[in-house]
């Protein structure tokens, strides 16, 4: 008889835990189909059969036949699992992030094949939640971009050193209390003018909270529906408790990973990196097996094609 192998915690053992077919197969099962009843994703009838030599199912009622990965984000890769699930595991658990360069290399795959994988896996991660922030809030924003002194001269003096080529990006910081740890929720934005930014704080955030700010003027007015506390950083950072030291610490996170591990993110992708910054800062109290299972649950239902991802016209993404 087998001996059950114990759930990895640390990715030595995950490699060698998802290296075994059977036992990949096993893991994603019980993660698709928790109840054990495997339905299929065409006619959703829990009546297949299971065709072991190809590690796949068959529907009795429609005839046809399907595997693990349809409607997930592994869907039509021609990577086994044994891959895709140790490149999971090692995004959800680097603090800085890593690149599809250092990957591939890991994987033994292309820096194409390496950049698409972390995309997809950044989709799985992405919050989901409906849930509103409540109590003591921060807010604030950021500029994500390449800088000035890093041009050539005749490219800056054209442009100029402000904010040109940056993309702002607002953050909310929700406090931690008792038992529970502060978490953040991320949103690229096209302005830091009012509408926006305030548009963002009173969908996200319950009434009669307590909301910190800097004195940039679009704040102004949060009063009407928050205790609005502002800080002036031309005078000092902290006045009793409030700050917006908590996002300030998260801001530096950011940039050193994007700015160390990714080097250069394109605007129209800088949302999913935002994605999997936020989701390793929210789980950092997990185990790295507890970030792993909490990410993985996020591979369903979503699918995503390299055209959608490159920005090719006519293509269309499929979610549910």
């Amino acid at each position: 008889m087998k001996t059950k192998i114990e759930f990895p915690e640390t990715l030595t053992e995950a490699i060698k835990y998802f290296a075994d077919a059977d036992t990949a197969l096993q893991f994603m099962v019980s993660i698709r189909w928790p109840d054990g009843n495997v339905t299929c994703p065409v006619c959703k009838k829990s009546n297949a059969a299971f065709l072991s030599t190809r590690r796949i199912w068959k529907c009795r009622e429609c005839g046809k036949q399907f595997s693990v990965k349809v409607g997930t984000i592994f869907e039509d890769s021609p990577l086994g699992l044994d891959k895709w699930l140790p490149a999971f595991w090692m995004i959800v658990n680097a603090k800085n992030g890593i690149s599809s360069c250092e990957l591939g290399r890991a994987l033994g795959v292309t820096q194409k094949t390496a950049w698409f994988m972390l995309h997809r896996i950044r989709l799985a991660i992405q919050s989901g939640s409906i849930c509103r922030f409540a109590g003591n809030v921060e807010v604030d924003e950021t500029y994500i971009g390449g800088k000035a002194r890093n041009m050539h001269v005749g490219k800056w003096k054209a442009i100029g050193r402000g904010m040109v080529n940056k993309t702002p990006v607002m953050g909310l910081l929700e406090r931690g209390s008792k038992g529970k740890s502060s978490r953040v929720m991320l949103k690229v934005v096209k302005t830091v003018r009012r509408g926006e930014l305030q548009d963002h704080v009173r969908q996200n955030v319950e009434k009669g909270s307590e909301v910190h700010t800097d004195a940039l003027r679009s704040y102004n007015g949060l009063a009407q529906d928050y205790v609005h506390n502002v800080i002036d950083h031309a005078v000092s950072y902290v006045r009793g408790h409030v700050h917006t030291n908590g996002l300030e610490n998260f801001w530096s996170l950011l940039k050193r990973a994007i700015r160390g591990t990714y080097v250069s993110v394109e605007p129209f992708h800088l949302f999913r990196y935002l994605d999997e910054q936020a989701f390793r800062f929210n789980e950092r109290k997990n185990s790295d097996a507890g970030r792993f299972i909490a990410g993985i649950f996020g591979v369903i239902g979503k699918r995503l094609q390299y055209a959608k991802l490159i920005g090719q016209a006519g293509s269309v993404v499929a979610t549910t």
